[in-house]
């Protein structure tokens, strides 16, 4: 009979796992895991202790009934270093636990990452004393739905409590990890919010996005978006619709089940030795965390003083936008939930509040944060991010509440998406451009950090004006990327005093540290808001 299936922490099927199962009588059976995965063993119904192995992964001991329907879903967790902080987003003086996944002692530190990264404590090594103590355990079944929820097994005593104290200057932090042998190095992020606002500008961190990207457990908003396969994978080019289906759309399904944001986050790992100024290599990074940290840095060279929040802090009125005069986004924050978006649109139009998108591809679509940290993300069924493929309107926002061109000014279109160009300067008159010596036709935003989408700062998805844009949008400079794919820099003031500042590109903010017009024409943008004034 078919029992189930065993997994890793990719939802990759893993063959010759040796199982053993005991019933309450002590008798055992013994089988192994096909090349599918799959466990077939005939038994007897009732109650079992079942006991996994395999080398190159943590084993386990599941209680199972049988017979069982639908086949159980055994996970294993290969052996690796992996880790995150929990809760992942704090205020300065407030806690989170170190959750760390590791087959050997590691040392742990704590760096804060601005224009240099700085070492703020270390926090020592860690060894439980029994064999593979550190080793962590990932639930069974489908837990990108609920989180993996380290440190609950084995972790009850104060003895074993991994509390950290987060400091009082806010920033974005890494954890970094590395093992006895050397062998391995893992870093994760720590958004520490203010205690309360210290500067007059806040810069959000996408952590809705790095949650929406994250596949830990085989699933995320782009890969299994809607659920998990019943089978795990064996081959993903034979298996996966995004693969096998020649009119596959990324969202084509009627619903989606929740994300966890109790995960660790491969794709937001920064190496220890990795510069402000070194490339960004591979093919996430460079829209997530790593490339936020770009734009902290050059804030910090430049001399602007900031405050750091996350976007799940924005939503839960921790980030008061009353306090502050600048809110910047950047990178890629593509996913948010109404109520953000219409805060900050009051906050723009009604209060005089100024926004810097320094960003592609953002607020596209939205999602609900529910209170067990996970978060639901309305795709709907669309068939393409074109305005044909949405049922007339500009993007999945649209969809559900209104077009974001009202409030950036700017919507995403695939036009020119995974390609990198320059900008070419429309307006030179204009006073962003003032100290350039810039001139009409000139291109700036040559010079760039990001691998995946190389050749300027405008780049990897881009940003465009659209009906729903306000009238008064003024058209600055224009990327030069192909099929009139290019990002349009555009400015707008409000009836209020507010004013946005668009760049309308994924690759802008890590060209920053790089490009000198770029950083000119961000400088002045920032001093002009700072000073009071708009467009």
């Amino acid at each position: 009979m078919l029992l189930g299936y065993v997994s890793d922490e990719r939802y990759v099927a893993l063959p010759d796992v040796l199982l053993e199962f005991v019933d309450t009588q002590g008798r055992s059976w013994e089988t192994r895991s096909r090349a599918s995965g799959a466990v077939r063993l005939e038994l007897p119904p009732g109650d079992y202790q079942v006991t996994l192995y395999k080398p190159g992964f943590g084993g386990k001991r599941v209680p199972l009934s049988v017979p069982v329907s639908p086949p159980y879903q055994f996970r294993l967790l290969s052996d690796s270093l992996l880790g995150y902080a929990w809760p992942k987003c704090v205020r300065a003086g407030e806690s989170s636990e170190f959750r760390v996944h590791s087959i050997e002692q590691y040392t742990l530190s704590l760096w804060r990452y601005g224009w240099h990264k700085e070492c703020v404590r270390h926090l020592g090594w860690h060894d439980e004393h029994g064999p593979r103590a550190t080793v962590q355990l990932t639930p069974d079944g489908d837990y990108t739905q609920r989180g993996v929820a380290w440190n609950q097994v084995g972790y009850n005593s104060k003895t074993h409590s991994q509390w950290v104290e987060a400091p009082t200057r806010s920033g974005l932090y890494y954890f970094h990890a590395r093992t006895l042998s050397g062998d391995r190095e893992f870093a994760f992020p720590w958004v520490v919010a203010p205690a309360k606002p210290t500067a007059p500008i806040a810069v959000v961190a996408c952590d809705i996005t790095w949650n929406a990207y994250n596949n830990f457990g085989g699933r995320s908003n782009y890969i299994n978006a809607d659920a998990l396969p019943p089978v795990p994978i064996v081959n993903s080019r034979q298996e996966l619709s995004r693969y096998t289906q020649a009119e596959f759309q990324t969202w084509g399904y009627p619903s989606y089940l929740p994300l966890s944001f109790e995960r660790p986050e491969p794709h937001n790992h920064v190496a220890l030795a990795e510069k402000i100024t070194d490339p960004i290599e591979g093919r996430m990074a460079c829209a997530l965390a790593p490339a936020e940290w770009r734009l902290l840095g050059w804030l910090e060279r430049e001399g602007f003083s900031y405050d750091y929040y996350s976007e799940t802090q924005l939503a839960r009125s921790v980030l008061d936008l009353s306090a502050y005069q600048v809110l910047i986004l950047s990178v890629h924050p593509e996913y948010w939930t109404r109520e953000m978006y219409y805060r900050v649109k009051r906050w723009v139009f009604e209060e005089g509040g100024k926004l810097l998108y320094l960003a592609g591809n953002g607020l596209n679509c939205e999602v609900e944060l529910r209170d067990d940290d996970t978060m639901l993300v309305h795709n709907g069924q669309i068939s393409s991010l074109w305005p044909e493929g949405m049922s007339g309107a500009e993007s999945r926002f649209a969809l559900r509440v209104e077009s974001e061109a009202n409030l950036l000014g700017v919507v995403f279109t695939p036009a020119g998406a995974m390609t990198g160009a320059p900008y070419q300067v429309i307006d030179a008159s204009h006073w962003v451009f003032a100290g350039t010596g810039l001139e009409n036709g000139d291109r700036f935003g040559i010079n760039s950090l990001h691998r995946r989408c190389p050749g300027g700062a405008s780049g990897h998805e881009t940003d465009k004006i659209s009906p729903s844009s306000p009238k008064n949008v003024h058209l600055l400079a224009r990327g030069m990327n192909p099929d009139h794919g290019g990002a349009e820099m555009v400015l707008f003031d409000t009836p209020s005093g507010g004013a946005v500042f668009s760049a309308g590109s994924i690759t802008y903010p890590v060209c920053l540290p790089v490009d000198e017009p770029l950083s000119r024409i961000t400088a002045n943008v920032l001093r002009r808001f700072l000073d009071g004034r708009g467009g």
